[in-house]
């Protein structure tokens, strides 16, 4: 089954970053939210960074290797879950960074395929191993994680019924759609759909697939898809589901859609910490028992 999972955390965390008039927030959680990246704000009745929560998620769902992509000159992350730069020891789970170079000429991260890409050049088994993506900032439930772990297809991705996800209307309108074929396999992905066209994308229930960027590939047959990843035309980075549906045009049938039916937790920006807080505290009450 499959053991390795990478954690996109080299983000710049702008939308974290950002002003709020939200006085709930203590100072020094906004200081932790202008400062550090969002997977290492301490949140939560442990007071623990909420990548922690992530983590305990993943090993609980029976994951082992886990490559954390952070900035290429980043000391927070090594400073909490291991120095050294590969094979670290965190509550039985091998870490290792990868980091994420910026390309002469950029200011930024150069985009979530990139950032995989270069995972797999700097641990080279991934090439030829398949393992799971997944964002910092989510926290992904148990059943999902082993889902996307237990399936026997090569590649895959969790399909989030649209109606199960508990935020605003405004933000699940903006996310991008998935149509699916036979034996739930997809055919294509929708980006910022309009209302006219968002019946056309229900599956054979009835129910609307959006992705929350959770995913399981075959190293050696996506690895030339993200080395050729063209880049966004408007976003100016090189995007996962761009490389994915490159693959899907050249290899139909290549990618499965897992449906699920829940909620993801998310904390995207500031707005988002009372409400982690509050699922925190209901779920993981107790110190984490690894």
């Amino acid at each position: 089954m499959l053991n390795n999972i990478i954690i996109l955390a080299g983000g710049a965390s702008s939308r974290m970053k950002k002003e709020t008039a939200n006085k709930a927030i203590n100072k020094t959680t906004i200081a932790q939210a202008n400062t550090r990246n969002k997977g290492l704000i301490e949140i939560g009745p442990n007071n623990i960074p909420f990548l922690d929560y992530l983590l305990y998620n993943i090993k609980q769902a029976g994951y082992q290797s886990i490559f954390i992509v952070i900035g290429a000159n980043d000391t927070m992350f090594p400073s909490i879950y291991g120095s050294k730069e590969a094979n670290n020891t965190f509550n039985g789970l091998n870490i290792s960074y990868v980091r994420q170079h910026i390309p002469e000429g950029r200011t930024k991260p150069f985009g979530t395929a990139d950032a995989v890409f270069q995972a797999m050049e700097q641990y080279p088994k991934l090439k030829t191993e398949a393992f799971a993506v997944c964002n910092c900032d989510n926290l992904y439930s148990i059943k999902v994680l082993r889902q996307l772990r237990q399936t026997n297809s090569k590649n895959a991705l969790m399909g989030y019924d649209r109606d199960a996800l508990k935020f605003d209307e405004e933000r699940i309108a903006k996310f991008a759609l998935m149509k699916l074929g036979n034996q739930n396999r997809l055919l294509t992905i929708l980006e910022k759909p309009r209302k006219t066209e968002v019946d056309h994308y229900r599956d054979p229930n009835g129910k609307l697939r959006v992705s929350m960027n959770i995913f399981k590939f075959d190293g050696k047959q996506f690895y030339p898809f993200l080395l050729n990843c063209p880049v966004h035309p408007e976003r100016n980075e090189k995007e996962l589901p761009t490389a994915l549906l490159n693959m899907v045009h050249e290899y139909p049938k290549s990618v499965e859609v897992i449906p699920v039916s829940e909620h993801v937790i998310d904390l995207t920006s500031k707005e988002d910490i009372g409400i982690v807080n509050t699922y925190l505290e209901d779920h993981y009450p107790n110190d984490l028992v690894w």
